[in-house]
């Protein structure tokens, strides 16, 4: 069986199946309890920097969701949006993907774009330790301008619609990147308060205005229109940090934030 192999276990996060499972064990005991997200927002950097924020935005969705997650990253080099429709592997085991909602959303297949891309990469351990029952349809995206995001947020509903699948969406993505810290902070807080009252628009003009240079916000903004056509009515904060609050080094940082959608 074909399965896309993992390309950064060892880097971004632990390689040995039980120093992963320690790690994720230990992220989610100082979580709250599950809630009822729709949609989160999780970062995608080395688990030693974002790992917990991660963890924070996972907790969201309650433990025992045996649905489908998708998947939404972006591609880091500029490939055009694709999705996978073979089973990832990770440190703790396969991940088995969703082939007839991917069949459903008419998105075409690339497996040789995916192969080095991490952005979806990093969130498969937290599905797979988490939600051992769930598969994944992992979506990365090219182009993330408005017209695009609408276009491929389309393109989930209506596969939802057409198979009936219990889905849950993943924006992978960071926010501000080599930034000092204060800027980061105004930036990332600034813009994901508009995510809080789900207006993807002004996200965009904020974006733009405060040159936030979150590497997601494609992807983040088809999670939360997706999530607007489930019934999501809010969106909330749940940690943000940056890799300062790990170097301690404030003067280059990179933002990370859990957000939920429900």
């Amino acid at each position: 069986m074909k399965t896309r192999s993992c390309a950064v276990a060892g880097m971004f996060y632990p390689k040995d199946p039980s120093h992963l499972g320690q790690l994720l064990e230990g992220y989610f005991s100082r979580t709250g309890p599950g809630g009822n997200s729709l949609g989160i927002v999780s970062p995608h950097a080395g688990y030693v920097y974002s790992g917990q924020v991660a963890a924070h935005a996972f907790s969201t969705i309650t433990p025992d969701f045996s649905g489908t997650f998708v998947v939404i990253g972006p591609s880091h080099h500029g490939y055009v949006t694709s999705v996978s429709g073979i089973p990832w592997e990770t440190p703790l085991g396969i991940v088995d993907t969703d082939t007839e909602f991917i069949d459903a959303l008419e998105i075409g297949i690339d497996e040789l774009s995916q192969r080095e891309e991490h952005s979806i990469e990093v969130q498969m351990p937290f599905i797979k330790y988490r939600f051992s029952r769930s598969k994944v349809v992992p979506v990365m995206m090219g182009e993330q301008d408005p017209a695009h995001a609408a276009a491929v947020a389309e393109k989930i509903v209506a596969a939802q619609r057409l198979t009936k699948r219990d889905i849950r969406i993943v924006a992978s993505s960071d926010f501000s990147h080599y930034v000092p810290e204060a800027q980061a902070k105004e930036g990332d807080l600034y813009a994901i308060d508009a995510l809080t009252r789900l207006d993807v628009k002004e996200f965009y003009r904020r974006i733009r205005e405060k040159r936030v240079t979150a590497c997601g916000y494609g992807p983040i903004s088809v999670m939360v229109s997706v999530c607007l056509c489930m019934g999501a009515r809010a969106g909330r904060l749940i940690r943000y940090g940056t890799s300062g609050d790990v170097t301690g080094d404030r003067d280059q940082v990179v933002g990370y934030a859990a957000i939920t959608v429900m």
